[in-house]
Parts: C-alpha cells; sequence; structure tokens
C-alpha cells in the first residue's frame, strides 16, 4: 500500500463518524427525559400533563361565559351534552344514573380523544433531541401521544374499573357488592334452604365459583381496556411514521384522516365499556 492509499484512507473515516446515521425507531416504551428524584418525567407524561392543562382551561372559559340567555356558543355545548347524556341514558335506563356518571365518562372521553389526536399534531414525536446509548445516536422525541404509552392506559383502565367498584359499593352496599365476586352469602342460604329446596346444595357452590369467574373477569376488564387504546393509538402514530417515509407529502393524508376516525372511535368504545360496568356495578343482581 502506497502513501496515497493511506492518505485515502485516513480521509475516509473521519467522514464516516460525521455521517453516523440516528436511529427514528418509535419504541413500545415512553422515553425518559429527565428525572424529579427517583420519578422518570416521560415524553407520554408530559404530553398528558398538557391535555390536562388544556382541558382545565378550557373547562374554566367555559363556565366563566355560562349565562341564563345562552348564546350560540352555550347552545352549541350543552346540545354536545345532551347528546352524550341521551347516549348515558340508553345504557343506565336512568337520568339520575346518567348524570351522576357524566362527569367522570366525560373526562375519560375528552382526555383521551385530545390525546389520541396530539400524535398527529405538528412536533409531537418530530421535535426532540438526540441522545447517545450504547454507541448509537437515537433521536427522542420531547412529546409523545400520552395514550401512545401503555403506562398511561393501564391507569386510565384501572381508575375506571376501580370507580365502577366504588360506585358499585356506594349503590348496593359492602356487603351485596362484595358477595358478587366473594359470595359467602350462597354458602350461608344452604342451612336455611335445603329441607325447602334440596338442589341448593349443588346450585349455590355453582353460584360462588361464578364469582371466582367474575374477579378474574375484572382483572381480564383492565387488561382488555389498556391494551385496546394502547395498541390501536401505538399501531397508528407507527403506520403514519411509516408512510412519511415513504412520502411525506401525498402519502400520510389518507392515514391522517384515518387517525383522526381511529382517535374518535377509542375515545367513544373507552367512555361506552366504563360506562356498562358502572350501570352493571350499580344495580342489584335480581334486576
Amino acid at each position: 500500500m502506497d502513501d496515497s492509499d493511506t492518505a485515502h484512507q485516513v480521509n475516509i473515516e473521519p467522514s464516516l463518524e460525521t455521517t453516523a446515521e440516528v436511529s427514528h425507531e418509535s419504541p413500545l416504551y415512553a422515553e425518559t427525559l429527565f428525572h424529579i428524584g427517583p420519578l422518570p418525567i416521560t415524553n407520554s407524561l408530559i404530553n398528558s400533563l398538557l391535555v390536562v392543562f388544556l382541558v382545565i382551561v378550557f373547562s374554566l372559559a367555559v363556565r366563566s361565559r355560562l349565562k341564563e340567555i345562552p348564546g350560540r356558543l352555550q347552545n352549541f355545548f350543552e346540545a354536545i351534552i345532551e347528546v352524550f347524556l341521551n347516549l348515558f341514558d340508553s345504557v343506565t335506563h336512568s337520568r339520575k344514573k346518567s348524570l351522576l356518571f357524566a362527569p367522570m365518562l366525560l373526562a375519560f372521553f375528552f382526555f383521551i380523544l385530545i390525546n389520541n389526536w396530539s400524535g398527529i399534531l405538528p412536533g409531537v414525536g418530530s421535535v426532540g433531541r438526540i441522545v447517545l446509548e450504547h454507541g448509537e445516536k437515537i433521536f427522542v422525541p420531547f412529546f409523545r401521544g400520552g395514550t401512545a404509552d401503555l403506562n398511561t392506559t393501564l391507569a386510565l383502565a384501572i381508575i375506571g374499573v376501580f370507580a365502577s367498584h366504588v360506585f358499585g359499593v356506594l349503590a348496593l352496599g359492602l356487603w351485596h357488592h362484595f358477595n358478587k365476586f366473594v359470595n359467602l352469602k350462597a354458602f350461608l342460604e344452604i342451612p336455611k334452604k335445603i329441607k325447602q329446596d334440596p338442589t341448593v346444595i349443588i346450585v349455590n357452590p355453582i353460584k360462588a365459583f361464578v364469582g371466582i369467574v367474575e374477579i378474574i373477569g375484572e382483572v381480564a376488564k383492565v387488561a382488555s381496556l389498556s391494551f385496546r387504546l394502547f395498541g390501536n393509538i401505538f399501531a397508528g402514530e407507527v403506520l403514519l411514521v411509516s408512510m412519511s417515509a415513504l412520502l411525506a407529502w401525498v402519502v400520510p393524508i389518507p392515514f391522517l384522516f384515518l387517525e383522526i376516525i381511529v382517535g374518535l372511535i377509542q375515545a367513544f368504545i373507552f367512555m361506552t365499556l366504563i360506562l356498562t360496568y358502572l350501570t352493571i356495578h350499580t344495580t342489584a343482581e335480581e334486576h
């Protein structure tokens, strides 16, 4: 090898270092931006907090403008609320229950909807910093749609299912609600009814076993709610990134409209399922 070959080789190596590619993968987990003590602050958490802030500010602004004689904007929002209440009535069959559940259900709906749609906003997922991990340059966005993080959807599912049990206890009492899952009442009734109906020896233990199955069902509810919402939103964001990599200006447009529809549908489904759980747990077994 002569001197010219050596010089050429020396010049190539720095250029390879300077043109190292940056990884733009979309990981399943939310990336940590910084820590507050032991608490990691992720990009999805930042996004979710911003959504909460916007919802609170918007709610206070609307409330401050409420009038006895409504204007056009107030009429518009009252019509939307009435549509939701009619929907709730179709499930609860009680306007009293609908009004009781409405604040929590609407909070779920708008929080999830805005988080779903935030993933397609400019800057979300595309503005960030480059960090070096294990010798590889990785792009970490500052913002990530909250519902594209399994931690967020899991928290929403736990809150919704737990709230359904709280409302169930308040509506039916602790003893009756507890016996839907651990049916001690079925065993206590056997000595009282065995003379009149000997079949209780078989029927009531089956009822108790069904209660145990219900406990498994409650865990399945949390898993189903969280993974359904996360899977649909995360898959949509990955699809948009993939389409943008093919052709940034034309190809992604139909998929953007698709994501808007999917985001609305998923928020509606989540809200409706929580409404169903609330209605079931606040209704006595005989009804």
